[in-house]
């Protein structure tokens, strides 16, 4: 393409046009610039001087009043401007017809009747708030309504043409052409421009190659008027390269080989000229049943229940039953969505998240669609719904702060969507979003799926998904899975995202449970990431979570609280660092605030995907008492974040804890900083094994012992490797003979020389005594029956 203006093609869009104005005003002379912000000054201070009359200053005073608005404006109407507040129940948020339905007759009521114009949504029902009663909007829509021309002479069937695929949409030009009278008057100037412009760059034949296509499409936005210029950035952006389509009207007015343009332009003929469909406006506008209410126009994407097809009837197949005024006032309302269309698109990689609350597909947050369904689909759109009267400007205002941030990036899908809603609904006023997703059905179709209504409320739960954007981690993870399509990952992945998009969403009461689905699927993945060395080279580990994640997932539960005990497990360095979390027996990690693989690391993972998790346990415990040793640390690797109640440690030895559940829950909260602290205080009603009672210190740290006074201040009490090999045999009467012995070479003489253990559970025996309890509970566990206390221990007790 040569041909060159004189400011280049970038001032035909309206970034290129902007710059265009900067440069003619720095252009200006330093006294220039000073008069027009004087000026500019000046007019404000008038503006913001002058009061609003009421209506009868309107009549009293209006010869004195020198700035103001028309009496006629507030004649008969209440403080909100509006004589009449009329339901129009045939407009619904669903199907996406029945939205952008809504959308067009405010707009056509506030730019030709009314400016003062409001709406807003209730009760699934469109309100519109005007000077129109359901007369009066009636006789507008029949009588004195003005089309938007719809035209597009890049694409298919257009009209503009020669040929037999043309002839359709050409008989329909000629049929507005041939028309007289005011009200089709724009359509038929707009169709005159456009064929002067094909004439005049000497597109004699429709364009066939995407170059040809862009330069009519530049062409287009350069020269045609300013009246078309909406309707054209509602069909497609420029770029300084290329172009790109917003999700609303396919590819710029077309759907594949057919065209939106061309059924409306024969439907403007039919509904405003010829006046057949009349009886049909009422059935659009309250949901009146009318027969015969019905055309032969296909819905496209917009409705596609009314389609026809299989099993969309009473039949075996149905027919298609779009009510003619449904189509044309919903293709006027997709004029809404062009005022941001091309403002906001230079930080944007992607074309779709260019345009108002559009995103691309994310196949997860509801039953209706899955991962695979984001192949071959268009975008996401995430229309607003409000309560409050809304006029014309402040809704083309909403939509041109359609492109939503999260933190300091613009969303990127459905998922971002979801997290960012609430804030900016609180600052825009929107109640709920109503989310569309455009994907293929019956073979390559695109119809508008309605998917779910977000309700925006403030969910600070939802803050807890930030731990997961450290290190760009989630992102990475989600692209990861989608690139490996490994049924695995992929389901991780949207188990994942399903949990997400229901913590963003869920009700206050329902969001701990949900917190605790999202733990489990984390330490799942955590272990997934552990066995794929292809996943380690392209995401990072699961980034540490805060402790808030287990105080607004715990349930009190005797698993939530043994878990958390477990999972706050680590060691003490001699200058008092935190060492050997137990999140490193999950993966080969570096440990840290932030961590990182460690290839050489794999010596420290113990955790077995299916593994009992007593089992797991007794691995992790041998593996940890190898590592200190071998780091010559000063005291057990087993200091406490976080202690659990005595009740739930017999309770867990007794068999009455869902060991299913603890296993599910553990590797999560291992990914947790868990906070310190203990579990709640109550009394055990299972008794507790004399075995338990006798080697829980043998399991404690000497700091604890030290501490409590059940170890001198100079003697130590080492964790003989018999006691653990014979209790993971099950061999739990020789493993508490061991520990007498034990006990007793360190100075703590026991009373009785045989006794009972009280369980034949070794492997569960010795995965409770790996759970830390606190001071208080090591000392109630009675050592007098078995540990001989000191004698200032006895005389503080008589």
């Amino acid at each position: 393409m040569t041909e060159k203006t004189e400011d280049g093609w970038g001032a035909a869009t309206r970034e290129g046009s902007r710059r265009a104005q900067l440069r003619r005003a720095l252009q200006r002379t330093p006294r220039e610039r000073l008069e027009a912000m004087l000026q500019l000054g000046e007019t404000a201070q008038r503006l913001a001087a002058a009061p609003r009359r009421t209506p009868h200053e309107a009549v009293s005073n209006a010869s004195n009043s020198r700035v103001g608005e028309e009496e006629a404006h507030y004649d008969g109407r209440g403080l909100d401007g509006c004589s009449h507040e009329l339901a129009l129940p045939g407009c619904n948020p669903i199907p996406l017809a029945g939205y952008l339905k809504a959308l067009g007759i405010l707009r056509l009521v506030a730019e030709q009747v009314d400016p003062e114009a409001r709406g807003y949504w209730e009760n699934e029902r469109f309100i519109l708030c005007s000077r129109l009663d359901a007369d009066g909007l009636r006789r507008f829509l029949l009588e004195e309504y003005r089309p938007t021309p719809l035209l597009a002479p890049w694409g298919a069937r257009s009209g503009f043409y020669p040929g037999s695929a043309e002839s359709g949409a050409r008989k329909v030009l000629e049929s507005i052409q041939a028309t007289e009278g005011e009200r089709l008057a724009h359509y038929r100037d707009a169709i005159a421009e456009i064929a002067a412009l094909l004439r005049k760059h000497a597109f004699e034949q429709k364009p066939e190659n995407d170059e040809r296509k862009l330069q009519l499409m530049r062409l287009c936005r350069a020269e045609l008027d300013e009246g078309l210029v909406r309707w054209l950035d509602a069909c497609y952006t420029l770029t300084a390269e290329w172009r790109r389509f917003p999700p609303l009207l396919g590819t710029g007015g077309n759907e594949g080989s057919g065209s939106y343009l061309a059924g409306f332009g024969q439907l403007v003929v039919d509904c405003l000229y010829d006046r057949s469909c009349d009886p049909a406006l009422g059935a659009a506008l309250f949901g009146f049943s009318v027969p015969a209410a019905d055309s032969g126009q296909v819905p496209g994407q917009f409705a596609p229940s009314m389609a026809g097809g299989t099993n969309q009837g009473t039949g075996y197949n149905g027919e298609v039953t779009t009510n003619p005024w449904d189509y044309l006032l919903a293709l006027e309302g997709t004029l809404l969505f062009a005022s941001s269309s091309t403002r906001r698109l230079g930080s944007l990689a992607s074309g779709s998240a260019s345009f108002p609350f559009t995103v691309q597909v994310t196949g997860a947050g509801t039953g209706s669609t899955a991962t695979v369904d984001e192949e071959g689909s268009r975008a996401e759109m995430w229309l607003p719904l409000w309560k409050a009267p809304a006029s014309m400007d402040e809704l083309l205002f909403l939509l041109s702060e359609g492109r939503v941030t999260l933190g300091c990036r613009p969303v990127q899908d459905g998922l971002d969507f979801t997290r960012a809603i609430a804030l900016l609904g609180a600052d825009r006023g929107i109640s709920a979003f109503q989310r569309y997703s455009f994907i293929q059905r019956f073979g390559r179709n695109v119809f508008a799926i309605p998917l779910n209504r977000i309700t925006v409320q403030r969910n600070r739960a939802a803050d807890l998904i930030d731990d997961l954007d450290s290190g760009n981690w989630l992102s990475r993870f989600r692209r990861h899975a989608r690139s490996e399509g490994a049924n695995r990952i992929l389901s991780l992945a949207r188990r994942l995202e399903d949990a997400l998009f229901e913590l963003t969403t869920a009700h206050e009461d329902d969001r701990a449970p949900v917190l605790r689905c999202l733990l489990s699927i984390l330490g799942e993945i955590q272990l997934y990431l552990a066995r794929s060395p292809k996943a380690r080279e392209s995401c990072p580990p699961v980034p540490s979570l805060s402790g808030q994640w287990f105080i607004q997932a715990d349930d009190g539960s005797p698993e939530m609280a043994l878990a958390a005990a477990l999972a706050g497990l680590h060691a003490r360095g001699r200058q008092g660092q935190w060492l050997l979390p137990m999140r490193g027996h999950l993966a080969p990690e570096r440990p840290g605030r932030y961590p990182g693989w460690d290839e050489e690391a794999h010596h420290a993972v113990t955790w077995r995907v299916g593994a009992e998790v007593s089992k797991n346990l007794a691995g992790t415990l041998y593996r940890r008492l190898l590592q200190a040793e071998k780091d010559e640390l000063p005291d057990r690797p087993l200091q406490p974040a976080r202690t659990a109640p005595l009740a739930d440690v017999a309770a867990w030895i007794a068999g009455e804890v869902d060991e299913q559940r603890l296993a599910a829950l553990l590797p999560g909260l291992m990914l947790v900083r868990i906070p310190g602290g203990g579990g709640r205080a109550m009394e055990y009603s299972a008794p507790l094994p004399a075995a338990y009672r006798l080697l829980k210190p043998l399991f404690c740290t000497e700091e604890q012992l030290h501490r409590t006074g059940l170890l001198p201040p100079e003697a130590t009490l080492p964790l003989p490797a018999g006691i653990l090999r014979r209790l993971e045999a099950g061999d739990v009467t020789e493993a508490l003979d061991q520990g007498i012995r034990r006990l007793r070479a360190s100075g703590l003489r026991t009373t009785l020389n045989a006794l009972a253990p009280g369980t034949r559970q070794g492997q569960r025996l010795l995965a409770a005594l790996m759970v830390p309890i606190s001071d208080a509970g090591l000392k109630s566990l009675n050592p007098a029956m078995v540990i001989q206390p000191t004698e200032s221990e006895s005389t503080a007790n008589t």
